[in-house]
C-alpha cells in the first residue's frame, strides 16, 4: 500500500513562503509521474506542478516564477517551495502519485494565505 503524507502547510502572510512536503512509503521518485494539487472552496481541484522525473518539471502558468517541484529520492520525497504567495493561492494542497493504472493520493494539507 503506497502512502503519501503531505506536511509543510499552514498560515502565511501575502508575499510570504511555505514549503510543502509529501513523503512517500515507497520510492517512487524516478519511476511515477508525481504531481501537486490544489483545492479552494467552491472550485475543482487544478493541478499546480507536476515532475515526471527529476529534471523534467512544469509548473500551472499562474504560479511560474514563484513555485518550484522538486524531489529527494534519498528521503522518498517530493516539494512543492511556494514564494510570493497571494490569497489566491489559498487551498488544500494534494501530492499524487501516478504510473499505469497506479493513482495515488495524499490527504491534503490546507495553506492559507493572508495577512
Amino acid at each position: 500500500q503506497v502512502r503519501l503524507v503531505e506536511s509543510g502547510g499552514g498560515l502565511a502572510q501575502p508575499g510570504g513562503s511555505l514549503r510543502l512536503s509529501c513523503t512517500a512509503s515507497i520510492q517512487l521518485i524516478g519511476t511515477y509521474i508525481m504531481s501537486w494539487y490544489r483545492q479552494s472552496p467552491g472550485k475543482e481541484r487544478e493541478v499546480v506542478a507536476i515532475m515526471a522525473t527529476v529534471g523534467s518539471t512544469n509548473v500551472l502558468d499562474s504560479v511560474k516564477g514563484r513555485f518550484s517541484i522538486s524531489g529527494d529520492n534519498a528521503k522518498n520525497a517530493v516539494y512543492l517551495q511556494m514564494d510570493n504567495l497571494k490569497p489566491e493561492d489559498t487551498a488544500v494542497y494534494f501530492c499524487r502519485a501516478t504510473k499505469g493504472a497506479y493513482d495515488h493520493w495524499g490527504q491534503g494539507v490546507q495553506v492559507t494565505v493572508s495577512s
